[in-house]
């Protein structure tokens, strides 16, 4: 049977985002004066901002806040010159170290370690890059061991936030004196397009900024920690066949070009009940769902699927609601939204699945389990409903 294993766990969990609040009703108005030319486009436009789960977001680019005449992110035609993806990089990498730091830092202090116990650093992003890299910055500025051991994970999409807490806990196998600090940042509302095409327009509906870290390692019984834990158990990564042109994620002129098909939900419903199967066994289903919230379709797929309450969904439905899709560092917001919840309520060790997609369309998935910070290490391990 595929137990939640019983010493490896993310022990810290940190999150942060830029100083600029999307609205979206003010934000769906503006882009729908911007397609005023373009009435089809402008009517589909406010329904789907309408519709997509998402009330506020963040982002790292004051201009899209000014209104449709003034913003370079949004098609207009007052011969305000369009960003660039030169331009756009230049921003990711002035913006993204703060929120990388600040994410980080959290992470380490909620772990309580210090910087000379990281042994591994990974560093996670799909929507920016700049050399030396995001991890070398990390390096430095958090001063951790000049010898560290650094794993960019780039460009792999929404999924690669999971995946890099799944390779943490490979590594933490092999060494079980490893220490691993994660960190994921995404600025994608800088990759917004000035365009009237209904793709370009789904994506600049839900999709956000933001950054999220975690310390994963072995659970000490001397070590004390403040706040409850995630134990990581079995984990499975697979890449789903015919599902290719799905998601694609491509750099433009003007960014990067994103589709998202509408059928992705659908695919999910169709090819993931098996393959959360042959992860969890014969074991009942678990109590807590950590669904990444690639959008609400997929959100409400798994929910009829697998006939989820109202309080299974809310974690992912509330970091939807609050900070949209932040891509890769979503996972983490929507695992600290659920640790938050499960401290206030009181509640006692707990299993549960934490699941990621991205293009491929890949599919990651882990088992795990909750305790709480009052919960001794010998606590048993936490079996689905056993």
């Amino acid at each position: 049977m595929n137990q939640v294993n019983q010493s490896i766990a993310i022990i810290g969990i940190g999150t942060a985002v830029p100083p600029y609040k999307l609205e979206q009703t003010n934000t769906s108005q503006r882009l729908t004066d911007a397609l005023r030319e373009f009435p089809d486009s402008a009517r589909w436009a406010k329904r789907i901002f309408k519709q997509c789960g998402v009330e506020t977001r963040y982002t790292c680019e004051p201009n899209l806040l000014e209104s449709a005449d003034q913003c370079r992110y949004f098609l207009q035609s007052s011969g305000e010159e369009l960003p660039t993806t030169a331009a756009r990089m230049k921003t990711y990498k002035r913006e993204s170290v703060p929120l990388a730091l600040g994410a980080a830092r959290k992470a380490m202090e909620d772990a309580n370690l210090h910087a000379s116990d990281i042994t591994h650093l990974i560093t996670v992003s799909c929507t920016g890059q700049f050399l030396p890299g995001m991890d070398t910055v990390l390096v430095k500025e958090l001063e951790l061991s000049a010898t560290v051991n650094r794993l960019p994970l780039n460009f792999l999409g929404c999924a690669a936030g999971l995946r890099g807490i799944n390779l943490s806990k490979h590594i933490i196998e092999s060494d079980a004196q490893a220490k691993v600090l994660l960190v994921c940042v995404e600025l994608c509302t800088l990759h917004i397009q000035p365009s009237s095409e209904r793709e370009a327009l789904f994506g600049a509906s839900f999709f956000g900024d933001g950054a999220s870290a975690c310390v994963i390692g072995s659970l000490e019984e001397e070590h004390q920690h403040a706040n409850g834990v995630f134990r990581l158990g079995t984990d499975r990564s697979v890449l789903l066949s015919d599902c290719a042109d799905e998601m694609v994620w491509e750099v433009g002129n003007f960014g990067f070009d994103l589709y998202l098909s509408p059928n992705i939900p659908k695919w999910i419903g169709a090819a993931i009940p098996e393959q959360i199967g042959q992860l969890i066994g014969e074991q009942k289903l678990p109590e807590l769902w950590a669904i990444h919230p690639g959008g609400k379709g997929i959100i409400d797929t798994l929910v009829d699927s697998y006939g989820l309450t109202e309080e299974q969904s809310r974690p992912s439905r509330n970091v939807l609601r609050d900070f949209g899709n932040m891509s890769s560092a979503t996972i983490l917001f929507v695992l600290a939204e659920m640790r938050n919840h499960l401290m206030e309520r009181g509640v006692g060790p707990a299993s549960g699945l934490a699941l990621a997609f991205g293009p491929g369309l890949t599919c990651e998935m882990v088992q795990i389990g909750y305790v709480p910070s009052n919960q001794r290490r010998e606590v048993k391990l936490v079996e689905a409903h056993a």
